[in-house]
């Protein structure tokens, strides 16, 4: 019950503010036809995009919004001293027939089933206005004893519905596209890191299946002895190492698959780098950390081992924020060399020693420490190492006081699909 009633508040105070909106928009207006109140406001708009971003009860959006708009249209008329509160109503009173009858047409036409389909969407809500606006003016006839539209009336009002239909339709799009791009980014992340840890998976795979087989060959060394209850022993740890290994294997085809899924490949170059850009500026600035990021291609492509790509490119420029203490330069470069890509990382960090540089992809190399002083797993060089080998390329690094930079070069044709 409490959980029922705080959505139905969320949603009942989204509709009251739909209906403030809608009502402070709709003052912002022109009038094109004389002797009468009739607008197009800004007000129509903002109830439709509103309705879009969030579902909404239309009826009761529309009932609530025609309720609110008239009564704040009232107010503005009643500082007027020769209208009385009576005309005023009266006056306004076709304006909340609009809403209602625009919302009642929304719903009808179950608009929501239109959100990517942006030309329906556009002509299904530019009819619901003309409907709604032609039977508000049909209201001020009955009521104000206004002269009905006539043609040129008509394809004003055909016109006006097209042009703000559309134009929300317009917005909302650029807002799903974004929120689409973002999910996107996301989910390639995730599936970077996924990516990285079936490495993690299948190197641990094959030390198990070493361990499996000298278990085994321990067994028959210690049975050929008349060791039986060693021997046995053996077989039994050689036999539980065997069950890891099958666990091992059902978990890294469910990751890989996972993996193969969420790709959304292929990729362009220029894409990736924008995601690597975006999401490790938000990483310095996470650290407190003033960073310029330089990012240049000199050949834009696209590619099919945007995983794989996305994340030794995440782990280097990470590693490289990382090495910069407040502020500095990163630069991220693509360019092709003969058959090759060569792909730069570059930050005017803290450095790499040169005793370091030939050890630094090793497993279990590491500068960095926690505040307690503990090393890191320094594992993260030694796998973009192995994920660069795997697009059979290489990678070296030169580093002094004021730059390090790291140079990937792998084969163009192992990452490239299809044209320039």
């Amino acid at each position: 019950m409490h959980s029922k009633y705080l959505i139905s508040r969320a949603s009942l105070t989204w509709i009251f503010l739909i209906a403030i909106f809608t009502a402070i928009g709709s003052e912002i207006k022109i009038m094109p036809f004389a002797n009468t109140t009739f607008r197009f406001g800004l007000g129509t708009i903002v109830f439709f995009l509103c309705t879009l971003l969030k579902p909404t009860p239309f009826i009761l959006a529309g009932i609530i919004t025609s309720i609110v708009t008239t009564a704040f249209r009232v107010i503005i008329t009643s500082t007027t001293p020769d209208v009385s509160l009576i005309d005023s109503i009266f006056l306004h009173l076709p304006a909340a027939a609009f809403y209602i009858l625009f919302a009642l047409c929304l719903q009808i036409l179950n608009i929501h089933r239109y959100r990517e389909k942006p030309l329906m969407l556009g002509l299904l809500v530019a009819f619901s206005e003309v409907i709604s606006n032609l039977a508000e003016q049909l209201f001020r006839f009955l009521v104000n004893s206004y002269t009905f539209l006539l043609v040129h009336d008509l394809l004003i009002l055909l016109a006006v519905a097209l042009l703000r239909s559309f134009f929300v339709v317009g917005v909302y799009s650029s807002i799903l596209i974004a929120e689409q791009k973002k999910r996107v980014q996301e989910m390639l992340t995730i599936g970077s890191d996924l990516y990285v840890e079936t490495l993690y998976l299948k190197k641990s795979m094959n030390h198990i299946e070493t361990i499996t087989a000298s278990g085994f060959d321990l067994y028959r060394q210690l049975k050929s002895q008349g060791y039986r209850t060693e021997s046995l022993q053996a077989l039994h740890i050689a036999q539980e190492i065997h069950e890891v290994k099958k666990d091992s294997q059902r978990i890294y085809a469910g990751i890989s698959k996972i993996v193969g899924e969420k790709s959304f490949g292929p990729f362009r170059m220029s894409e990736l780098l924008h995601y690597i850009e975006d999401g490790n500026r938000k990483y310095s600035e996470l650290l407190g950390k003033e960073i310029h990021f330089k990012v240049s291609i000199d050949m834009d492509f696209q590619t099919k081992e945007h995983i794989a790509l996305l994340a030794l490119l995440n782990n280097l420029t990470a590693n490289a924020i990382e090495a910069i203490e407040d502020q500095g330069v990163i630069s991220i470069a693509i360019k092709q060399q003969l058959d090759d890509i060569v792909i730069t990382v570059c930050d005017n960090g803290k450095g790499i020693s040169q005793g370091d540089t030939t050890i630094i992809f090793e497993p279990g190399y590491t500068t960095k420490y926690n505040m307690e002083g503990v090393a890191a797993t320094g594992i993260g060089l030694s796998h973009v190492a192995e994920l660069v080998n795997k697009l059979n390329g290489f990678i070296t690094v030169e580093s002094n006081n004021q730059n390090t930079m790291f140079k990937i070069t792998v084969p163009t044709q192992t990452i490239q699909t299809g044209e320039t």
